[in-house]
């Protein structure tokens, strides 16, 4: 049934003769003041009786739905609902009220049922929505076709893009027409009135003068005036569209000003819109602009939040040529759209990757922000070569610097994998296990030393170091994933695990995503999900090579020849003379300043990587003497830091390692 009902009232004895009545009963029921009084009810609404006599037998209320035939010959459906009385009229035993739809012709006729569609029934349903396209048509739903034949509403362009500027080129107000409404099914309006069309209105005209004075302008299209403004539009439909038709603005006014307005018609065949409209109409436009506002403002700060967030998350991921990544971002629901979680996969030099995930506690900009920042100090930190363990008790010391002026918090995973040797090591602070799974077995969760979140507790972080077969599988995540309001954490990991089953490894990674991600989307009320899989494959042996050298002079002549060899078997000839000083100069420093044996090695990954281990944790650097001038000691790196693309030191449990890069292309 519409929401446009008229209510009818009736009063009977118990037997179903009608004793009361109220206006709009005679009215619609018998067309004749004083026609009810005395009658049967049966004989008014076929049918009433029997709920008469239930409601009376059980002394409680009863409903039906009845058809009702109109004096003009029509027939409604109404619900009939009623009520045993006691203790009034000595004669009256029971009320009946009986709601009836407003019939189409006859729905601009009762202000009462009029404000009452408009104002109360279907209005704060509405008030819910914040986005403002669904606002918008909910909003002409209302109007029409409860208050309007045609309709629309048009808003400041400023209002709905940010970057718009908020007038035309010459000075005037540019809107667009947000939703269109209309209840005769004719294709025109739709063709004549596009939604979405950004348009201006000439000064002078009742558009830009609702606009100018924040006032409702009530227009008489009769005579031509239709055809005049579809030759000042230069649409000639909008003649027949607007034939006669009454037309009303409504202003939508905040105290910033006005933001746009409402377009209603009333086509001849109805009454035309008269000043208790006007009132009602005012009304109306005054709690939709609390609506629209606030959808305006929520629709700003999403689009800043979500914008802000997308740029800080990676927009490319690197990785060895051996391993694949995958990653998938997972917004949270409607409700919580902008959180804390990111990713990461950093390639490090000599085939190494850093695969990273973590989770800012918090949702909204707050948490985007320093999501952001700790991004950064990721890069920073694996562009340092630091260990896992070490890199997140930096990364704790910068939470706790951001936490003295508003308490953060976070947790992280951080795994280095070395694509020669085919080791991981990994370290966490207060994030969720990684989830391994090796070709031809089950996955199961690494057991990692637990540390708290960081920037929370004073605990170590401590790391732990594994081998893993080639085509094993690396899953890392966020607890969205997993952990929810209805759902155990356990038994989220549970699902999980049995995603990633005894097949998981031969399975594309796309697909085992959208595996783990299946239930998720879903639940409305999930956190946001970052995940990153990596397949880890090491590069192929005849790619990378490794000599062990004594801490003597002669090793660098030795060194020399090795490399040269190795070049000419990898076809890098052009690079020989180059590596060659390259190494020299490493290796020198090595045996100098470290002391004991040696490794040099040389990986094909991307580029040429010369590194050469020593026993020694001190950190060489290039320095200048007192007069500006590079001393003797310190010529060997400057030639490194010369001739390479890009060097480095990173520190390994038993010394350093010195390295240099070459592009082989």
């Amino acid at each position: 049934m519409e929401s446009s009902t008229r209510i009818l009232i009736l009063g009977m004895d118990s037997s179903g003769r009608i004793l009361q009545f109220d206006r709009n009963a005679a009215g619609v029921l018998s067309g004749i003041p004083g026609g009810l009084r005395g009658a049967d009810l049966d004989e008014v609404i076929a049918g009433a009786r029997r709920p008469l006599l239930e409601a009376l037998r059980a002394g409680r209320e009863r409903t039906a739905m009845l058809a009702v035939e109109t004096p003009a010959g029509g027939t409604l459906d109404a619900v009939v609902t009623v009520h045993p009385m006691s203790g009034g009229a000595p004669d009256l035993a029971a009320l009946a009220v009986v709601r009836v739809p407003v019939p189409l012709a006859d729905r601009f006729v009762d202000p009462a049922v009029i404000r009452r569609a408009l104002l109360d029934d279907a209005l704060p349903r509405i008030g819910s929505t914040l986005d403002l396209d669904l606002l918008a048509r909910g909003l002409m739903d209302v109007l029409i076709p409860h208050f309007c034949n045609a309709g629309a509403l048009l808003l400041l362009e400023s209002l709905v893009d940010a970057d718009e500027s908020p007038a035309g080129a010459d000075g005037s107000l540019l809107l667009r027409r947000m939703a269109l409404g209309f209840d005769d099914g004719d294709p025109a309006w739709d063709a004549t009135f596009p939604t979405g069309e950004t348009l201006t209105y000439p000064s002078g005209t009742p558009y830009s003068r609702c606009m100018e004075t924040a006032e409702p302008v009530l227009v008489g299209l009769g005579g031509d005036g239709a055809a005049r403004i579809a030759a000042a539009w230069r649409r000639p439909p909008v003649a027949d569209l607007l034939k006669g038709a009454s037309m009303l603005l409504l202003p939508i006014t905040t105290p910033t000003g006005v933001l746009g307005f409402f377009v209603c018609t009333r086509s001849v065949a109805h009454r035309p819109f008269d000043a208790y409209d006007v009132e009602i109409g005012m009304e109306f436009a005054g709690r939709a602009s609390i609506f629209v506002e606030t959808a305006r403002r929520y629709s700003r700060e999403r689009a800043t939040a979500l914008t802000l967030q997308r740029s800080l998350l990676p927009t490319g991921l690197s990785a060895p040529s051996t391993v694949e990544v995958h990653h998938r971002y997972l917004p949270g629901s409607r409700l919580i759209e902008v959180g804390g979680d990111w990713y990461e996969s950093i390639a490090l030099p000599g085939a190494r990757v850093a695969l990273v995930v973590g989770d800012v506690a918090g949702h909204g900009v707050k948490a985007a922000v320093t999501m952001g920042r700790l991004r950064t100090a990721i890069h920073t930190l694996a562009g340092l070569e630091l260990p896992p363990a070490e890199a997140l008790e930096r990364l704790d010391s910068l939470m706790r610097t951001l936490g003295e002026r508003e308490p953060h918090f976070a947790t992280c995973a951080y795994v280095v994998y070395d694509a020669v040797s085919g080791r991981c090591e990994v370290a966490s602070a207060g994030h969720l296990p990684p989830l391994i799974a090796s070709p031809g077995t089950g996955s199961d969760y690494l057991a990692v030393p637990p540390a708290p979140p960081l920037g929370v507790g004073d605990g170590p972080i401590v790391s732990r170091e594994f081998a893993v077969d080639d085509g094993t599988l690396l899953f890392l995540y966020t607890d969205g994933l997993v952990e929810n309001r209805a759902r155990d954490i356990d038994d989220g990991l549970a699902r999980l695990q049995q995603t990633f089953g005894r097949d998981a490894a031969a399975r594309p990674l796309e697909e085992l995503c959208q595996a783990a991600l299946d239930g998720v989307y879903d639940d409305q009320h999930r956190d946001d999900i970052a995940m990153l899989v990596a397949r880890l494959r090491r590069i192929p042996a005849d790619h990378h090579a490794s000599w062990e050298l004594p801490a003597e002079p002669a090793a660098v002549r030795r060194a020399r020849g090795l490399v040269r060899d190795r070049l000419d078997r990898w076809d890098l000839s052009e690079l020989a003379d180059t590596t060659v000083l390259l190494v020299s100069e490493l290796v020198t420093n090595a045996i100098r300043h470290a002391g004991g044996r040696v490794t040099l090695r040389l990986v094909r990954e991307g580029g040429l990587v010369c590194e050469v281990f020593d026993h020694s944790d001190g950190r060489p650097r290039i320095r200048l003497d007192e007069d500006g001038e590079m001393p003797e000691s310190g010529r060997g790196l400057h030639v490194v830091g010369r001739l390479a693309e890009r060097w480095g030191v990173r520190h390994t449990g038993g010394g350093k390692v010195v390295w240099c890069e070459q592009r082989t292309s």
